[in-house]
């Protein structure tokens, strides 16, 4: 039987934020224990990151892979002194446009979630380490295609967006033990196929490690296909701006993927 894996990364702008899951995925049907959380911690840095994944089929992040392609327009006309351009209106739709990328409309058209800006709130100085760390893995050696496309090594994820989809929305669970315990819990039902091991301590005390997880979930479904891709149309854009990896299946059809 052969065994592949795959991580999930909840990346914070300091290496004191930041959690890494590594899933140990068998082939075959989903029994229970055929997807193993193998591998769980804080505290993680650019070069434990690279290191601990060298083996891994496919890397989901929890962070924007670019910056809208308009505002980066846009601050290289006003940098350069020149006059701007005649649709720059200052008006909130123009700032709206600026401000999200095509995938976060996506997002919110299909999912009802609404994306942090990666232009003009505080994700940013997360974004800026990814930059770096997107460019070290290509050096390294991976593929790294920001709209996630095969065989591109990562994968844009949105935890909170993907618990949506699997029906599994707790508020709060970013900020209490308690609606993390319970969010476990919802876990364990609807995955029973994830065998979480002695890591669900870690899970419940850590917004950070369990997000981690839901990250390296994600990255589980888009590598078998079941995540929305970006259209032709689209395709340019994610491959500058990033593409989030949208679920198209509930936990319990994933658990039965090959």
């Amino acid at each position: 039987m052969s065994t592949v894996r795959v991580a999930g990364v909840d990346l914070a702008a300091e290496a004191a934020g930041t959690a890494l899951a590594v899933l140990r995925v068998e082939a075959g049907g989903r029994e229970p224990g055929s997807v193993a959380l193998e591998h769980l911690r804080l505290g993680v840095d650019d070069d434990t990151l690279i290191a601990e994944t060298r083996t891994v089929a496919l890397i989901g992040i929890d962070c924007a892979f670019g910056w809208p392609v308009d505002f980066v327009d846009f601050v290289a006309r006003q940098a350069s002194g020149a006059r701007l351009a005649s649709d720059d209106t200052g008006d909130l739709a123009w700032r709206r446009r600026l401000a999200h990328r095509e995938t976060d409309r996506v997002v919110t058209e299909r999912t009802g979630a609404r994306p942090l800006s990666v232009a003009t709130d505080r994700l940013g100085m997360t974004a800026l380490r990814c930059a770096v760390l997107l460019d070290r893995l290509a050096g390294d050696g991976r593929v790294v295609d920001r709209a996630g496309e095969h065989p591109s090594a990562v994968v844009e994820v949105y935890p909170a967006m993907a618990l949506r989809v699997w029906g599994l929305a707790r508020p709060g669970y970013k900020l209490t033990t308690d609606a993390r315990a319970a969010l476990i819990a919802d876990l364990r039902r609807a995955a029973p196929w994830l065998e979480l091991g002695d890591h669900e301590p870690l899970m419940r005390a850590s917004a950070d490690a369990l997000d981690a997880v839901l990250a390296a979930l994600v990255a589980l479904a888009h590598r078998a296909g079941h995540s929305v891709p970006p259209t032709a149309a689209q395709r340019d854009r994610a491959r500058v701006e990033g593409w989030v990896a949208i679920p198209t299946v509930g936990l319990a059809e994933l658990g039965r993927v090959p």
